[in-house]
């Protein structure tokens, strides 16, 4: 006996009501403001601070042992961030100086509106590469350094505001249009660039190319074979192979990821006590120079809203902000599906962009969660944000106190550390996965990447985001359909042409839409509808 089932129709709803129902699921799947209702006055007032400040969530709640724990990794995330510091902001053609201003700051601001537990915050190369070449295409950080530095301050500025815009607006979905192909072509391109500029002071050459291409860079190399310096040469050599052997022994063996994450810091300080000791300033070994003294000094009054360069500022802050965003979002998404805990992207993007927006007011530049002080800040036990703080306060004090230590610091060893650091960036087994799962998304993975070699980091990158937004239209224009058969003697049905015992339905034509109706693809979906029933 069959049974019927009678659809009803479903309640009458007012334009406007449609409108707000489709609104809020697009931008609020979550609800966020379910738990306030039902609530008195005061207990909204603490849900909501708790929202806006995590910290007031966990705080409370906040133990000695817990605080042992962050202590020890907060202590081993600053021997990383102080190399990398300087690292990254010469890579970013900024005073090294700012590369330690941007790993104190920026880190207490996180601690206060972060939500991951794990997310260390500081410099990366990716950002740092970016704001650099993109600046230097109009203003050159050697003839023009103050201007050249204040530009640097308001891209942060626009970066950090671009990313809270996102976060309030909550319009995150933006940047999930930087595809894992995009990102695994992009990063290992840029990981190439970043390290052939090191060659300038691995090679100890005096006059380089600023142009970021392979072709330039290479070029230069070799034109100014005359300039080579073997001291140099050696002692890069020397300090690559000891990283790299240290970053081997930490991915054999992860319980010895110190091994991995102190190596920076003792290359810096044998280093520094090795041209100290035989005077290699005088035997052709460039080192950093004197450092000022001192925690960052205020920069909101050199902030740029105007002049011939704005266009450019805003340009590299939304291109940087995306990235760094990015990046920071994927690495706290990662540490928190490993440690079973919940990381709100809203949040973090409302984080991170307050945290470059203070920081550009105290001479930072672009700061995000960087993926291998995050991991070693993990590694090491790290329990909550607090081991931004310590981390933070280390810095500082070697602001105030350590600074004259680093002034026969070589910049050879600051550029074995970004190649060091760089290299994890390069992903060969996923380029084969992606090649495996889907030709196409590897076809963008490679113009990413070679754009990014031979164009530039921000034309390669637009090229690849564009080759794959034409790809989402093709799939919504170009609808895959397929004809479906029944399995015999079960009610399930399956491709035709996969799935040899599927047979037609005689006097049917079953055809799967693998997208959405709608008018740009109506014409094409009638045309095939046309064209199955000619074949059937």
């Amino acid at each position: 006996m069959e049974e019927v089932h009678h659809v009803v129709a479903p309640p009458h709803k007012s334009t406007f009501q449609k409108l707000k129902a489709r609104l809020k699921e697009t931008f609020f799947p979550d609800d966020p403001l379910r738990q306030f209702k039902g609530q008195p006055l005061k207990t909204k007032f603490v849900l909501g601070a708790q929202y806006f400040f995590p910290i007031l969530q966990w705080g409370p709640n906040y133990t000695f042992q817990l605080f042992k724990s962050d202590l020890i990794a907060g202590l081993t995330i600053a021997s990383l961030a102080i190399p990398q510091g300087i690292s990254y902001a010469k890579l970013a053609n900024l005073p090294p100086i700012v590369g330690l201003y941007s790993s104190f700051v920026p880190p207490l601001v996180y601690a206060v509106l972060g939500s991951s537990r794990d997310l260390a915050v500081g410099p990366v190369s990716i950002a740092s590469l970016v704001l650099g070449s993109m600046l230097r295409q109009e203003v050159s950080p050697t003839t023009d350094p103050l201007l050249f530095l204040q530009l640097a301050f308001t891209s942060t500025f626009f970066a950090g505001l671009f990313q809270a815009s996102l976060g309030i607006l909550r319009l995150g979905f933006i940047i999930d249009f930087l595809s894992k192909a995009i990102l695994i072509g992009f990063m290992a391109g840029a990981a190439i660039i970043v390290s052939l500029q090191q060659l300038k002071s691995l090679l100890g050459i005096t006059h380089f190319t600023k142009q970021m291409g392979l072709v330039p860079v290479m070029t230069s190399v070799f034109h100014n074979v005359h300039e080579w310096s073997w001291q140099t040469i050696l002692m890069g050599i020397c300090f690559l192979m000891l990283l790299l052997l240290a970053r081997h022994i930490s991915i054999r063996k992860p319980k010895l990821f110190w091994v991995s994450a102190g190596a920076p810091l003792v290359s810096v300080i044998i280093s520094t006590i090795l041209v100290f000791a035989i005077k290699g300033q005088n035997h052709g070994i460039s080192v950093i120079g004197k450092l000022q003294e001192g925690i960052n000094p205020p920069s909101w009054n050199m902030l740029r809203f105007h002049g011939s360069h704005l266009g450019l500022v805003i340009k590299t802050g939304i291109i940087t902000g995306i990235l760094s965003l990015t990046e920071g979002i994927a690495v706290g998404r990662t540490f928190a599906a490993l440690r079973n805990y919940k990381v709100d992207g809203n949040k973090e993007m409302m984080a991170i962009g307050f945290m470059n927006v203070v920081g550009s007011f105290t001479s930072c530049y672009v700061t995000t969660g960087a993926f291998s002080r995050s991991a070693v800040n993990n590694n090491a036990g790290a329990k909550s944000a607090v081991s931004n703080v310590v981390m933070s306060v280390t810095v500082m004090v070697t602001l105030l106190f350590l600074m004259p230590l680093f002034q026969y610091t070589p910049n050879v060893v600051l550029g074995a550390i970004i190649v060091t650091a760089v290299i994890g960036l390069i992903d060969i087994p996923a380029a084969c996965l992606i090649w495996r799962i889907d030709k196409f998304d590897f076809i963008v993975m490679l113009t990413a990447f070679f754009g990014v070699i031979f164009i530039s980091v921000q034309h390669g990158l637009a090229l690849a985001v564009g080759l794959s937004t034409f790809k989402i239209l093709l799939q919504i224009t170009r609808p895959k359909t397929v004809m479906l058969g029944k399995i015999p003697g079960t009610d399930i049905y399956r491709n035709l042409h996969q799935y040899k015992e599927a047979v037609r339905v005689p006097g049917f034509l079953i055809l799967s839409i693998e997208a959405p109706i709608n008018f740009a693809n109506i014409t094409y979906l009638n045309e095939r509808l046309v064209s199955a029933l000619h074949i059937q």
